[in-house]
């Protein structure tokens, strides 16, 4: 039991390390075609994290990448591929954000009311490829791209001056929220910024993940479905209420991705929020293999890049473009893909290997045992 233990942990960790230094390698074989340092800028992006200001945004860039990333997750381990999260936070976001700036309740009720309906909307939307799924057949990547879209559109006329959006500056808001609903965090001085609350938010929703997916019966349905709808109908699941449920349960975690910004800095939603999340999201969700600690590791991760790459433009004497860490981080997508399906094959024959060695000593020991009796 112990080996295979060690050998399941080996492959776990071999597919992220294998995807890494791949990433890694690739993109310095990119700066070193450009005529630049293939060392330095790594140097300098690995010097921006020892900067108390620079983690702290790392810490708050994760847990929104953390929370996409779980609902990716979420869809993944049902085979579900939820493209669309980066429409359902978005949209989520906005509305949560009228909803702020136009009810004010105490905030032992503006904030679990806020929390509630960045989920229930996020939950909506994703909802509708859901139900297209199960009813019409609709592959729920087609249906959550175009939601998308839709929800870029719905997003631009919902902020419009004569619906939800205020005019501040030249940029449409949807004004600021009361603030009963602004959630407090860890305040570390003027000079280093505030940790989010929610970033308590995100941990709390992995801890979450793990326990319903690994300790419930719902979370052995959803994973049995994941890996075969025939086998788990047989055992009584109904496949088709829980892809919607898995569709729902996602998109409502989706939902509450954009809430530590919203909530915890911006206090409002505007064109500049950021885009992207839910693209993120998928893969951050693939670097940690759907598991809510590798997933961690991934956010920090992919937000260090984030946040430690502006530095690129100010190196001297020659400056390095920050794009090199979007270079990394899409580099990382094919090696994560390439080096685990290669690690799977492995895993797959010393799997193969092991059942035949286990099968020739068998029948070696029967002949042995044939033998001593035809003696007798």
């Amino acid at each position: 039991m112990k080996k295979f233990d060690k050998e399941r942990v080996l492959l776990a960790v071999a597919g992220p390390v294998i995807a890494l230094v791949a990433a890694i390698l690739l993109t310095s074989v990119v700066l070193i075609a450009s005529g630049k340092s293939p060392i330095e800028p790594y140097t300098l992006m690995l010097q921006q994290a020892a900067y108390s200001d620079v983690q702290v945004l790392i810490i708050n860039q994760a847990s929104m990448y953390y929370l996409a990333a779980l609902a990716v997750a979420i869809g993944f381990r049902m085979n579900l591929f939820n493209i669309g999260v980066d429409g359902q936070y978005r949209l989520a976001a906005m509305i949560t954000a009228v909803v702020g700036a136009n009810i004010a309740l105490p905030s032992f009720l503006q904030i679990p009311l806020l929390l509630i309906v960045g989920m229930l909307t996020g939950a909506f939307w994703a909802g509708i490829a859901g139900v297209l799924k199960v009813t019409r057949g609709v592959s729920e990547v087609v249906a959550t791209i175009m939601l998308n879209a839709i929800a870029t559109s719905l997003i631009g006329y919902l902020s419009l001056s004569n619906v939800w959006g205020v005019q501040v500056g030249n940029n449409m808001t949807t004004g600021i929220m009361k603030k009963s609903g602004w959630f407090p965090g860890i305040n570390l001085g003027s000079d280093v910024g505030e940790i989010y609350g929610l970033v308590f938010l995100a941990i709390a929703m992995g801890v979450l993940y793990w326990v319903v997916l690994n300790r419930t019966r719902f979370g052995f349905d959803l994973r049995a479905t994941g890996e075969s709808e025939t086998a788990a109908a047989a055992s009584g699941v109904d496949a088709k209420k829980m892809v919607l449920t898995a569709m729902l349960i996602s998109g409502a975690v989706a939902g509450l991705s954009g809430l530590p910004l919203l909530l915890g800095d911006s206090h409002t939603y505007s064109l500049s929020f950021p885009t992207g999340l839910g693209f993120t999201g998928i893969t951050i969700a693939l670097l940690g293999r759907n598991n809510p600690v590798g997933i961690a590791f991934a956010a920090l991760l992919i937000a260090f890049l984030d946040k430690a790459s502006p530095a690129l433009d100010y190196a001297t004497p020659v400056a390095y473009e920050k794009e090199i860490a979007t270079i990394m981080q899409g580099l990382i997508v094919f090696a994560v893909v390439i080096s685990y399906e290669a690690v799977r094959q492995w895993g797959l024959r010393r799997q193969q290997k092991r059942v035949g060695a286990e099968l020739a000593a068998a029948a070696a020991q029967n002949n042995s045992e044939k033998k001593e009796v035809a003696a007798r």
